[in-house]
């Protein structure tokens, strides 16, 4: 099971101005998502699962501080890796792989008796 992991972290908040700076990203509101394209589902489609959460990032040093136009979406990745850590990184990536194991061999199904 070869499972690609992606993130969306498009949306942020915001401070309109902090240390003389405009637009300093302080939150994302992240998706990472796990798709399993080797195993898909009974209609075809690759099996997935996505964990999502918020993300305070630390703001009290602006020394390297990137202007909101100049930010791009590796950048905010990068920024949220960074603050979650590796290990926390690895867990939620695991705990989709999980999920995913459990739709492609499932322990119990639930069935309708008419």
């Amino acid at each position: 099971m070869a499972i690609s992991y992606s993130w969306d972290v498009g949306t942020v908040d915001t401070y309109p101005t902090k240390d003389s700076k405009a637009d300093v990203i302080h939150k994302v509101h992240w998706r990472l998502k796990g798709v399993d394209g080797s195993n898909n589902d009974a209609n075809g489609n690759p099996q997935t699962y996505e964990v999502y959460d918020t993300q305070v990032l630390d703001t009290s040093d602006l020394s390297s501080f990137t202007a909101f136009d100049s930010v791009s979406t590796g950048d905010v990745e990068g920024w949220l890796e960074a603050t979650l850590g590796a290990e926390e990184v690895a867990y939620k990536k695991d705990q989709i792989a999980k999920v995913i194991a459990k739709k492609v061999t499932p322990t119990q199904v639930r069935k309708t008796i008419s």
